[in-house]
């Protein structure tokens, strides 16, 4: 990885705070040599010297810096850590303002739409909102690999109260129950990832909303609030459901008939190439 990297980042999630990219360099130039003056800041960050006091006045207007002397000033940065906790604060308490001044217009139409989402950060905070905003139930398919991230916050919504079940594509079974907490249950009955399942993370919450993403080489998604809709995801995770009750107690009867992974029945509705991956997926879990 380019050792550039981090401090572009940095710089990104920095404009995405509304500091400007010229803020956003003297501020990091700040916490390296502080105390400093302005020009000790424009050479490290590399600004023109003529912008660096503006530069600086803007941030000591957004509490991000402050000067300590005088003949030269020298300047100190606020500590990231006073710094963003500032930032979350206000931020909380303008979006609490905006939610009550939204609720004060009257009745606002409530369209449910399907809303696109792109990048596995964009899903992944979707995904840890619904969690989070459960109640009642979480119904999730998904692969181990994608579910890893969010066992805290499913944890913590067992914990209080709310029916998390998952159908789980992969074998770590007891990992992801949480010492009981959470109902597991492998994939018709071995957790074999089928055709794109690997990839592929399917949720709903409290019968309210549903989810369904591909991490991929491009991970995108789709969430929706459409009533239609979610029963329609909440049927297709219920019935995963009864498979799984299904296998355990008829899965060597069935995988008799149709083979490991119904490879039997799915070749005549899969893609060609799906299916061959498919044998090759079971190929390796039976071994040699």
């Amino acid at each position: 990885m380019d050792i550039a990297d981090p401090l572009q980042s940095l710089l990104a999630d920095l404009q995405g705070l509304h500091f400007s990219d010229y803020e956003s360099r003297a501020y990091l130039a700040l916490l390296k040599i502080q105390p400093a003056t302005a020009y000790e800041v424009a050479k490290e960050a590399g600004l023109p010297k003529a912008n660096a006091y503006s530069v600086l006045e803007s941030l000591g207007r957004k509490e991000a810096v402050q000067p300590v002397s005088e003949s030269p000033v020298r300047y100190t940065a606020t500590p990231p850590d006073v710094l963003l906790a500032a930032i979350v604060e206000t931020t909380e308490r303008r979006a609490a303002r905006i939610k009550e001044g939204i609720g004060k217009l009257g009745n606002v139409p409530q369209q449910e739409y399907v809303w696109s989402m792109t990048g596995a950060h964009a899903i992944n905070s979707r995904i840890s909102q619904m969690i989070d905003a459960s109640t009642t139930h979480l119904w999730i398919k998904g692969s181990e690999e994608h579910l890893e991230r969010h066992l805290d916050r499913l944890e913590a919504a067992a914990r209080r109260g709310v029916d998390v079940l998952i159908v789980l594509f992969g074998t770590r079974v007891e990992q992801f129950s949480c010492g009981g907490r959470i109902t597991v249950m492998l994939h018709e009955g071995n957790g074999i990832p089928v055709a794109m399942a690997r990839w592929l993370v399917s949720l709903t919450r409290d019968f309210e909303e549903a989810l369904v993403a591909e991490f991929g080489s491009q991970p995108h998604g789709s969430y929706t609030r459409n009533k239609p809709l979610v029963n329609i995801f909440d049927s297709l995770i219920r019935h995963e459901i009864y498979f799984c009750e299904i296998f355990a107690i008829f899965g060597d009867e069935i995988q008799d008939r149709f083979g490991p992974a119904l490879i039997e029945l799915r070749q005549k509705y899969l893609p060609k190439a799906q299916v061959a991956t498919l044998r090759e997926l079971i190929a390796a879990t039976e071994g040699p």
